[in-house]
């Protein structure tokens, strides 16, 4: 209980990473078709447009990995004392939206681009906590 209350903040923050990305990516994973016919019409007139299956099927694995790596951060936080893990789902989580940011700007999606600034926040912000 004491890791708990000692790693409250951190652990918040890997609750808020774990939603967002497994969710992402298990909604990649159970509407592939979807998704991808979405982002084949949001980049079709960029330099990506040709490479929008392998791109999805990248962001996905890297947002399941953010994801688990998060998860069993929270556990190695709460029973070993230990940030290994939950720092490399942080900065997991970084490279995820950071990926993201990189094609919505490319799309010219500047709204969809500040929203993944607002996820990008508490990501990095997590990051620096795990590193001090």
């Amino acid at each position: 209980m004491e890791n708990l209350l000692k790693s409250s903040t951190e652990i918040l923050l890997l609750l808020f990473l774990i939603i967002t990305f497994l969710q992402s990516g298990i909604d990649k994973i159970f509407d592939w078709t979807g998704n991808l016919s979405w982002l084949k019409s949001h980049f079709e007139n960029t330099p990506l447009q040709n490479l929008v299956p392998m791109l999805l099927g990248t962001v996905m694995l890297v947002e399941i990995m953010a994801g688990a790596l998060c998860a069993l951060g929270i556990y190695q936080l709460v029973m070993m004392e230990e940030k290994t893990l939950a720092l490399f789902g942080g900065i997991m989580s970084c490279i995820a939206l950071l990926m993201l940011l990189f094609g919505q700007r490319l799309a010219k999606d500047y709204e969809g681009a500040k929203t993944i600034a607002v996820y990008f926040i508490p990501a990095i912000f997590l990051v620096f906590l795990l590193q001090s």
